[in-house]
C-alpha cells in the first residue's frame, strides 16, 4: 500500500481530473442529444473538482471491505453512496453558496429527488464507479 502524501495528492488530483472530464462529455453528449446541437457544449463546476477527488479516500477506506464482493454488487453500493454523497454534497452548497449548481436540471426530471440526485442516473454511476475502481487499483492503493 502506497502512504506517501505525494501519491495521495496525484491519485485524488486524478480522479477528480477524470470525473469532471467524464461530466463535461456527459453533458455535452445529453446536450447535444436534445437540442441537436453538434458543437458539443458540456458543462461542469468548479465544486466538483474536491466531490469527484472524494473517490480516492472514500476507495481507500471501503475497499477493504467491498473488495471481496462480486462486482454487480460492489456496483451497486458505490451508486447508493454515490447518490449519498452527491445529496449530502448537493445540500452542503444550497446553504453554502445558496443553490445546488446541478438542481435545475434535476428538478426538471421525474426521477429528480429535492433537485439534488436523479435515480435515472443509477446506471451510469454504477459503470462511473466500476471505472473509478479501476482507476483506484491501478493507481496502487
Amino acid at each position: 500500500m502506497h502512504t506517501s502524501l505525494t501519491h495521495t495528492v496525484v491519485a485524488i488530483y486524478l480522479l477528480a481530473s477524470v470525473g469532471v472530464g467524464l461530466e463535461v462529455a456527459f453533458t455535452a453528449a445529453a446536450n447535444a442529444r436534445g437540442t441537436g446541437d453538434l458543437r458539443l457544449t458540456g458543462h461542469s463546476y468548479a465544486w466538483m473538482f474536491p466531490i469527484y477527488g472524494l473517490a480516492y479516500p472514500l476507495f481507500a477506506l471501503s475497499w477493504p471491505v467491498a473488495g471481496g464482493l462480486p462486482w454487480p454488487v460492489r456496483g451497486a453500493l458505490y451508486v447508493v453512496a454515490i447518490f449519498a454523497i452527491e445529496y449530502a454534497a448537493g445540500r452542503l452548497l444550497r446553504r453554502v453558496t445558496g443553490r445546488c449548481p446541478w438542481e435545475d436540471s434535476y428538478r426538471a426530471s421525474r426521477w429528480g429527488i429535492h433537485g439534488l440526485i436523479r435515480l435515472d442516473y443509477a446506471a451510469v454511476w454504477f459503470v462511473v464507479a466500476l471505472l473509478f475502481e479501476r482507476l483506484y487499483l491501478f493507481l496502487g492503493r
